[in-house]
């Protein structure tokens, strides 16, 4: 890797790890620059997989004040998340690199219109609380299947992984879009770690390019953290949706 490669995956790094922070999809930034130095996919994509567990640490530090109150959802969600991630990285190594490339698309288009129709679906849960409707306090069976799929995914390649979070938690739980940010920072974390230790034992990958990485998403979400806390419900909805629209015309055009 040349001295100029360099650079630019350090700064790949720190740009997907303040994206990941507020949005998720940074792997958007970093996985096309490690492909344009020369890196096999699957060998990019085990790289950067790794690189960005320190990059998601950070980004749970940047917003430890909205994951107050919230230890018990993060362990159940997090149980799914190991799971999940531990299949979806099984999977990358074993199946083909096409296999998940036509319902990619389909699952961020669905989790850009459930971002978007947010507040609406949390009116309707709020009011069937009111009116004394079953709604489960965490989400019930079916958020928890969902979050574990979506881990899947995230163990699988990760790209807008947390939009699909957001998306699912947005529709079953009650509360505010910071504070399901946080919690998402948390379950992609949980998903590259766990991928990241069977990556170290049983996959090829670049150690320059995974410190260069590491380095740049610490960084980067630190202050993406910091600046992601201050945006109102509407800003970062909005920040969401467009950086999933950008992710989702990225992944049907490759």
């Amino acid at each position: 890797m040349t001295p100029g490669e360099m650079v630019a995956v350090f700064g790949a790094g720190a740009g997907a790890g303040a994206v990941n922070a507020v949005v998720g999809s940074g792997t958007l930034i970093t996985f096309p620059v490690l492909l344009a130095t020369g890196l096999p996919p699957v060998t990019a994509t085990v790289s950067n997989g790794l690189g960005l567990v320190p990059g998601s640490i950070s980004a749970i530090i940047g917003y430890r004040e909205e994951l107050k109150g919230q230890r018990r959802r993060v362990l159940w969600f997090g149980t799914g998340a190991v799971l999940g991630g531990l299949t979806g990285a099984v999977l990358l190594l074993t199946l083909p690199a096409s296999a998940f490339e036509r319902i990619v698309p389909a699952l961020v288009g669905i989790a850009l219109v459930l971002v978007a129709c947010q507040p609406l679906i949390a009116a309707r849960v709020r009011r069937r609380r009111r009116e004394g409707g079953s709604v489960h306090r965490d989400g019930g069976p079916l958020l928890f299947i969902g979050l574990t799929l979506a881990s899947v995914y995230g163990g699988y390649f990760s790209a807008a992984q947390g939009i699909i979070y957001v998306s699912l938690m947005g529709m079953l739980l009650d509360d505010t879009l910071q504070r399901l940010n946080a919690v998402k920072n948390v379950l992609a974390a949980v998903v590259n770690t766990v991928a990241a230790v069977l990556f170290l034992f049983w996959a090829d990958f670049d150690w320059t390019a995974v410190v260069l990485i590491a380095a740049g998403s610490a960084l980067g979400g630190l202050v993406g953290a910091r600046t992601g806390r201050r945006f109102s419900p509407a800003v970062l909805r909005t920040l969401i949706v467009s950086v999933g629209a950008l992710a989702l015309v990225h992944l049907v055009l490759q």
